[in-house]
């Protein structure tokens, strides 16, 4: 079972910037499509952003294109996503994930259904 320890969420103003990360130990994380997924209060949890493992073909939601960008460190088995404009609808808990084998593209497997295993999670709040 892979360990997962996040960091970089916390409080911020609308228009303001954020970079989480997420330290992957216990596998080799360049076999892995890895993503983001966000759950914000009363909403189901949704993929925001995934990754793939050698190919770096990366999705993401429609809500965050153009703001959000995934990134990964394989040698230092961490995985990224700066967060850029950062509206009050980003709010959140965020969580970092991997994905279960799958032959599908990264754009398709970009959900719930298809992570593996869950990091903890990390509070995104933006409010002015």
């Amino acid at each position: 079972q892979p360990q997962f320890v996040e960091s970089g969420g916390g409080a911020v103003q609308p228009g303001e910037s954020l970079r989480l990360s997420c330290v992957i130990s216990g596998i080799s994380l360049d076999n892995y499509v890895v993503g983001w997924f966000r759950q914000a209060p009363g909403k189901e949890r949704e993929g925001v952003s995934c990754l793939s493992g050698k190919s770096f073909r990366t999705y993401y939601a429609d809500s965050v294109k153009d703001r959000f960008t995934i990134s990964r460190d394989n040698p230092k088995k961490t995985i990224f996503l700066q967060m850029n404009d950062l509206r009050p609808e980003d709010t959140a808990v965020y969580f970092c994930a991997t994905l279960r084998a799958s032959m599908l593209p990264v754009q398709e497997r970009c959900k719930v259904t298809h992570v593996q295993n869950w990091g903890q999670g990390t509070q995104v709040t933006v409010s002015s």
